[in-house]
């Protein structure tokens, strides 16, 4: 019965038509944080994402060893461009939980997320607890 009073936290929260009851976090400035990061983030994709791009099979241009290399480059630039878009959908769930009234609180458990973990990272859903 517990569990299921704090699933309905959230929505108890946005319904008492604050953005958030958490006075203890300053919202403005996490969202701003938030904005720049994703933008960063887009010109980051942007500007690398040619490096993702197949490598020519073609050995005669160039030799084994510097074909083995420019492939293990680009791998890494593929994974690197998978996290920064999986950074900007998180950036984007919690810009969208802050619209709705539920920042700030874990996705998980409907309990506080500290202040500390929120600073360290703002677009965290979840509690150090449910984290683990």
């Amino acid at each position: 019965m517990l569990q299921l009073q704090n699933k309905v936290a959230p929505v108890r929260r946005f319904l008492n038509g604050s953005m958030t009851d958490r006075k203890d976090i300053d919202i403005d400035v996490l969202r701003s944080q938030m904005i720049k990061r994703k933008a960063e983030l887009e010109r980051l994709v942007e500007v690398h994402h040619s490096d993702t791009r197949p490598v020519p099979l073609d050995q005669t241009t160039v030799g084994r060893l510097s074909r083995m290399d420019a492939l293990q480059t680009q791998a890494m630039s593929v994974e690197t461009e998978r996290r920064r878009k999986r950074e900007m959908q998180r950036i984007d769930a919690a810009l969208e939980r802050i619209d709705k009234g539920d920042y700030g609180y874990c996705i998980t458990c409907g309990d506080d997320i500290e202040k500390k973990r929120l600073g360290l990272d703002p677009a965290v859903p979840t509690c150090i607890g449910c984290a683990r």
